[in-house]
């Protein structure tokens, strides 16, 4: 027994961080509330625990069948996102404190722990099995709202994550077959299979043409779900793409891309958990340039952007997830004032719109500026100038639209409480990361998967950053004075979406009565040819009609010889 203890302790520790949080979510819920949330909270603190305790280059393979799984593979890569995503899940927790939805509580952590192991899985099946785990669980943080929009929205949301599955297993088949091996490690775009996990990945990175569950779904989630979602769907892709695509450059384009629309949509919304959604696209646009570009710095800027995106994307819906939770609404035109009543929700929030939109001494100017500096170096001068233009882009509708219309603009006369202790917690926590890692960069960069030799804090930099940003601040102040602004209205912005919402249920109902009518036609016409055989037959055949009368034996001898001959004649 002595002896047994070590080597179970051992096989314990070698499955991947994250599976702790899946297998003890449903027991840790189902304790009473306070002690649940107690070791709810204890949970990714085991789990951080639990990484720090596997050095790099470990690794864990089991055989099932004719494969060799690598359930847990630990490198430098991989540990810096299980780092923030057992940060993530804490705030998300601690943020969650409050409410008593022991369905919601378990699916938050499943959904973690899933992400948290599908960055330690070191072949594709691995990947597969977290991957659609994270799928599964996390479209409950979205029904769990309980209001027709979400269960709809819900339902599509898992349609399409469960599609990105079926594509990265299809593309997994199609590699194992091509090279017999399911290694989780660079893929590249050569082969068909290829192709399908690149889209797969895609899929939940949001790309162009591919957005649209992000901006459905993540808005009618529940107040602490959509702090949840911000933080591991899109990121374990972020994560995919570096570890299977580094290099690639077709993504340079798309992250391009990803960083301009969004900002577009994003200045004319009205519901302000949709603004962070799409500015959230726009975020992931300069990961996958990162990740396109392929260099040590591009990649490390992309990590660090990452986690600092995490952090402060998470602050952000925090700040408005406490604003809908005291007035019921998160609608600009409706919102105002809430300073008064709200000032530590504001004062947090205000953190989150400078550190996303790049401010010295905070945590997106030490990580964004790396890949801006990467696309610099490699001569992507339109690149860099797309991502400047992002950046300005960013402080319009996150660094300003969010704490302006919600806590400032006009008063909208609410007065309403202060969030519950829980929330400010856990948003002072995040808020304290976004200015740490700001001021203290090196903190971040000592654990980036590659040396880092790069210094955000030059006076060149600092102030082309600055001049950028109170430029685009000073335009924000021009057309809101001049009332050039898009004004904050109750309205619908349609995107790409509405494709799959509008156009395919109305093609689909034309295709059905088109399919209803070619129906009756046909059932008609086979009643009516059913009808005249059922005619001929009485008319002929009949006992009472020609040839239902006795035939001759002379004549029945005939037929029987002459159908014989036809049967001799066949077998012949």
């Amino acid at each position: 027994m002595i002896e047994s203890s070590p080597s179970l302790l051992t096989s314990l520790l070698s499955l991947p961080p994250g599976l702790l949080l899946v297998v003890a979510a449903i027991p840790a819920v189902m304790l009473p509330h306070r002690a649940s949330q107690a070791a709810m909270m204890v949970l990714p603190a085991l789990g951080l625990w639990h990484l720090a305790s596997l050095p790099n280059g470990f690794e864990h393979d089991v055989s099932v069948f004719d494969l060799t799984l690598q359930l847990t593979r630990i490198d430098a890569l991989s540990r810096v996102f299980g780092i923030v995503f057992h940060v993530a899940a804490f705030l998300g927790v601690l943020y969650a404190a409050h409410q008593k939805d022991r369905l919601q509580a378990a699916a938050a952590l499943i959904y973690a722990g899933a992400a948290i192991a599908a960055v330690f899985a070191g072949d594709l099946v691995t990947l597969f099995v977290w991957w659609e785990l994270t799928a599964i669980s996390s479209v409950f943080l979205v029904w769990a709202r309980k209001t027709e929009s979400a269960l709809a929205a819900g339902q599509r949301y898992l349609v399409i994550q469960v599609l990105s599955g079926l594509l990265l297993l299809a593309g997994t088949i199609l590699l194992h077959r091509e090279s017999g091996s399911i290694a989780f490690d660079h893929i590249g775009l050569e082969t068909p299979g290829g192709w399908l996990v690149f889209f797969a990945f895609g899929i939940k990175a949001a790309f162009p043409f591919l957005h649209g569950w992000m901006k459905d779904a993540y808005p009618e989630a529940t107040v602490t779900g959509t702090v949840f979602l911000s933080g591991f769907t899109t990121k374990l892709a972020i994560y995919a793409f570096a570890r299977g695509f580094a290099g690639t450059e077709i993504l340079i384009p798309i992250g391009a891309a990803m960083t301009a629309f969004p900002i577009f949509f994003a200045v004319i919304e009205n519901d302000l958990r949709r603004v962070l959604s799409y500015s959230l696209n726009n975020q992931l646009g300069f990961m996958i340039v990162g990740v396109g570009i392929g260099t040590e710095l591009a990649l490390n800027g992309t990590v660090a952007h990452v986690f600092a995106h995490v952090i402060y994307k998470a602050l952000l819906f925090m700040a408005m997830g406490a604003v809908l939770f005291r007035t019921g609404t998160i609608k600009a035109s409706e919102l105002g004032g809430l300073y008064k009543s709200m000032p530590w929700t504001a004062a947090f929030c205000i953190v989150g719109s400078i550190s996303i939109s790049g401010f010295p001494l905070t945590s997106g100017f030490v990580s964004k500026s790396m890949v801006l500096s990467a696309a610099a170096h490699q001569h992507y001068m339109w690149i860099f100038l797309v991502l400047l233009f992002a950046s300005a882009g960013v402080l319009d509708h996150s660094g300003i639209k969010i704490p302006f219309f919600s806590f400032f603009a006009h008063d909208s006369g609410k007065r309403v409480e202060e969030a519950p202790f829980n929330m400010r917690l856990a948003m002072a926590f995040a808020a304290a990361i976004c200015i740490g890692i700001g001021v203290f960069p090196q903190a971040l960069y000592s654990i980036l998967p590659y040396p880092v030799e790069y210094a955000p804090y030059t006076t060149t930099h600092v102030f082309t950053v600055l001049q950028l940003l109170i430029f685009a601040a000073l335009a924000f102040v021009f057309l809101w004075k001049m009332g050039w602004y898009p004004p904050e209205l109750r309205s619908v912005v349609l995107d790409v979406d509405w494709v799959w919402r509008r156009v395919l249920p109305l093609a689909w109902s034309g295709v059905s009565g088109v399919w209803i009518a070619g129906q009756g036609v046909f059932l008609g016409t086979a009643d009516r040819l059913r009808l005249a055989f059922l005619g001929f037959t009485r008319a002929h055949l009949s006992p009472w009609s020609r040839l239902g009368e006795p035939w001759p034996t002379g004549v029945t001898a005939m037929w029987a010889a002459a159908l014989l001959a036809a049967y001799l004649f066949i077998a012949y």
